[in-house]
């Protein structure tokens, strides 16, 4: 390889009244190539920060499992000309790290510390998901979760768990299989819970831990008496559209639940239900409400969508950046 510094060569005469003159032709064309390096080295610092620019996240679920643990799946929308993606993750104790790319393709990760170098292959959507065991902490009988968030996302935290206090209210709170779901906004959150696998255990520690446990019960009681009066009014609220997606469901003559399972014979049971679900509400769901409904990663449900969209049994449209997912109407005229 030429190296872009050449040495300059000097020529040198004498004129006729014997004065020296110097040629400074290479120094000149010098000159013009470093101008032309510090140029293109400005302009690729400029682009780096515009490439990332273009990634946001989509959506953010997380799932806390009783031993402190953390499953993440995030949604991520990316530049398909952005050869590679910086992942920042939310703490170095990584396990099970899968990263999904267009048309299910698997990409190569390399986690180093607390990021992740995603090799996008020209993905504009990717999904991850991973296990990590920073974000729960445990001191005696109480857990403690905590995560600096950018942006809104949902904590199932486990079975037998009870919120005794948290920085910031939930913008929605639901129970699913006898666990807590929250729906947290951006930023700090810590919430502190107790759990226990048996909680009619008596207490055989010392005084002092007693009137802890005693106090953390009290709490307990608190959070609970506000949860049930927020479940009562999502309840009504929830009556109110179940009475609004019946009405739709007649007015979109939305094909009959038995005339599909009819046509379709062959759909298999946890489709079916998948089916039931999305005609109960109106006729179309989100995709999004189908994971947390199910409990199902994005992959699988995005598998199952697929699948009942080539049955002709469902159709798929984008709102918000979001899937959408709808009965199929006049089934037997599309058969």
């Amino acid at each position: 390889m030429n190296s872009l510094f050449e040495p300059i060569q000097l020529k040198t005469s004498l004129g006729d009244d014997g004065i020296l003159f110097v040629r400074n032709d290479d120094i000149l064309d010098t000159m013009v190539k470093t101008l032309l390096l510090v140029v293109s080295v400005i302009i690729v610092a400029a682009l780096i920060p515009i490439q990332s620019s273009f990634s946001s996240p989509r959506a953010l679920d997380l799932i806390i499992y009783p031993d402190g643990s953390t499953h993440i799946s995030t949604e991520i929308d990316l530049d398909p000309f952005q050869n590679d993606y910086d992942l920042d993750l939310f703490g170095s104790t990584i396990d099970n790290l899968v990263v999904i790319g267009d048309n299910e393709f698997l990409l190569a990760t390399d986690v180093i510390a607390d990021s992740a170098l995603i090799q996008t292959f020209g993905s504009s959507i990717i999904s991850v998901e991973y296990d990590i065991h920073d974000l729960v902490s445990k001191q005696g009988r109480l857990w403690t979760f905590s995560l600096d968030s950018p942006s809104e996302f949902t904590l199932l935290l486990p079975k037998n768990s009870a919120i005794v206090g948290m920085t910031n209210l939930p913008i929605n709170m639901e129970i699913i299989d006898d666990r807590n779901q929250l729906t947290l906004s951006s930023g700090k959150t810590e919430i502190d819970y107790f759990y226990s696998t048996n909680l009619s255990d008596p207490i055989t520690n010392t005084e002092s831990e007693s009137n802890n446990i005693l106090y953390v019960i009290i709490g307990g009681v608190i959070i609970f008496i506000i949860i049930g009066f927020g479940i009562i009014i999502h309840n009504k609220q929830k009556n109110l559209k179940l009475i609004q997606n019946i009405q739709t469901i007649q007015k979109n003559n939305v094909a009959d639940i038995e005339m599909i399972f009819k046509l379709k014979p062959d759909l298999r049971e946890d489709d079916k239900e998948l089916v039931k679900f999305i005609f109960n509400s109106g006729g179309e769901a989100l995709e999004s409400e189908l994971r947390k409904k199910f409990l199902q990663p994005r992959t699988t449900m995005w598998r199952a969508v697929k699948r009942l969209e080539r049955e002709g049994v469902i159709d798929i449209e984008k709102k918000d950046l979001q899937n959408l997912v709808k009965i199929r109407k006049n089934m037997e005229k599309q058969e």
